[in-house]
């Protein structure tokens, strides 16, 4: 990763990968046109920014029940069914930057949510704020949208969010 665009004001970044984003899944070319020919893309890797890498890689261990992998002093990846959530410690790599939490949330779908509801309120951090709906987003609940979930913060601010697998909306 380039360690410049940490840098970057959050919410410059924030735009720049939602419209990024959002033009490849919505399958438009750099000039606004339709590219029906082009096959879809795949997202395959989202890097979280941590200050701490050992601190975020025994928090997300736990969060997600899984084992990842340290590919650098200051990265370590865990395999989450296709995408590879990235922890990212600037200075663990010889990076300049300082590692920011995320401007909104990353969103998983797991096929046991109150088993990760569980983990999470056992390492802290599930929102305290209301959301959408007037409903408790650190609780399970079935959102407007139909999606059944809950929120929290990871030890560094970056919002996320588990979603039970069966009731993950998609837009097809």
């Amino acid at each position: 990763m380039n360690s410049a665009a940490l840098v970057l004001p959050r919410h410059a970044l924030a735009w720049i990968g939602a419209a990024t984003l959002l033009a490849s899944v919505a399958g438009l070319s750099h000039r606004g046109q339709d590219a029906p020919s082009s096959p879809r893309p795949r997202l395959y890797r989202v890097i979280v920014p941590v200050p701490d890498i050992e601190r975020g890689i025994e928090f997300y261990t736990e969060l997600l029940g899984i084992e990842g992998e340290t590919v650098s002093p200051g990265r370590h990846y865990f395999d989450c069914g296709g995408c590879t959530l990235a922890l990212y410690e600037p200075e663990g790599n010889g990076d300049s930057g300082i590692a920011q939490p995320l401007p909104d949330h990353v969103y998983f779908a797991v096929p046991d949510l109150e088993n990760v509801f569980a983990r999470a309120q056992r390492l802290g951090g599930l929102s305290t704020e209301t959301g959408d709906g007037g409903l408790p987003m650190g609780e399970i609940a079935v959102r407007p949208w139909r999606e059944r979930s809950f929120y929290l913060r990871d030890p560094f601010g970056s919002p996320l969010c588990f979603v039970d697998e069966k009731t993950v909306v998609t837009g097809r």
